[in-house]
């Protein structure tokens, strides 16, 4: 470390104003700056000192400080840090549906994008395993007949080029709520 580095990284503490037995101050050098807050309308930073553990760490306010690079490294950062957040919250943030679709694109090689997906591969749709909106579009896992591969095919194209085989799926998966009038008045008349 260069000499003018060492004396950029050194901060004296209202602590460590006080002189030692042979009269000099007691100085410290920072690490690292791990932290910042506002405390009383002043900066505080949270300071990593060197050759001290974490839990020696204590909050300094920024008149007290001289150490200018470390203080701009951590403000880089952290500016940095939030300028993603914010970018994220703005474009939405990464949700379980497009961690899918980033997955399956993982798994396709390019040869497989040159291959025919969904009904232009020419085959006979056996049935329809399940259904996904992860897209904002009604999206089906068909099964097609000779085949072991599935597509995902838009549902509003399963809808007209093989409808029955939309109505099976739709008709495994119906469940019926009956209300049983009879049963309601028996339970009323026990009461009574």
């Amino acid at each position: 470390m260069s000499a003018k580095k060492a004396t950029e990284d050194i901060v004296e503490t209202e602590e460590a104003a006080g002189e030692d037995e042979e009269g000099e101050e007691e100085e410290f050098t920072v690490e690292k700056v791990v932290d910042v807050r506002v405390k009383g309308g002043k900066k505080e930073y949270l300071l990593k000192w060197k050759g001290y553990p974490d839990s020696e760490n204590t909050w300094e306010p920024e008149e007290n400080l001289d150490c200018p690079d470390l203080i701009a490294d951590f403000e880089q950062k952290r500016k940095k840090k939030e300028a993603e957040k914010k970018r994220k919250s703005q474009n939405g943030v990464e949700d379980g549906s497009q961690k899918k679709k980033k997955k399956v694109a993982e798994v396709r090689t390019s040869e497989d994008d040159n291959k025919p997906r969904g009904f232009d591969r020419g085959l006979q749709p056996e049935r329809i395993i399940g259904a996904t909106d992860s897209s904002g579009e009604l999206m089906f896992l068909m099964k097609w007949k000779d085949s072991d591969e599935a597509d995902l095919v838009p549902a509003r194209q399963a809808n007209v080029k093989c409808p029955q085989i939309v109505i099976a799926f739709y008709e495994e998966r119906l469940t019926w709520h009956t209300h049983n009038d009879n049963e309601e008045e028996d339970k009323d008349d026990a009461k009574s």
